[in-house]
């Protein structure tokens, strides 16, 4: 008999803008900023994301989640990689929609 491991149902597709957490994996999305609105705790976090490089105009992509959770989840910005919880990702604003290059001033 073989075992069967259920599946999660596919992530749905984030369009417009959204938060960092519900990325779906390996799929483009570009940091649109943070959510500044966010609890006054969250004051520190918010200047760690900036500080590690979570910037408007960055591209960003869910590399792993862990199991059965979700999280932690493994985000690549830039060229690095980091482990976020889904609280944290969720103050990350993102957009599937690249940012205009070049535009005229």
């Amino acid at each position: 008999m073989d075992a069967v491991i259920p599946l999660a149902a596919p992530a749905p597709v984030v369009t417009g803008e959204a938060g960092l957490a519900d990325l779906p994996l390996r799929t483009n999305a570009w940091v649109q900023g943070l959510h500044m609105e966010a609890a006054a705790e969250d004051g520190d976090l918010l200047l760690r994301l900036l500080e590690i490089g979570f910037l408007p105009g960055e591209r960003v992509h869910v590399v792993a989640r862990a199991f059965p959770a979700g999280e932690p989840m493994a985000v690549r910005v830039g060229r690095t990689t980091f482990a976020l919880r889904k609280r944290e990702a969720a103050l990350v604003r993102i957009s599937t929609t690249p940012p205009m290059q070049g535009a005229a001033a």
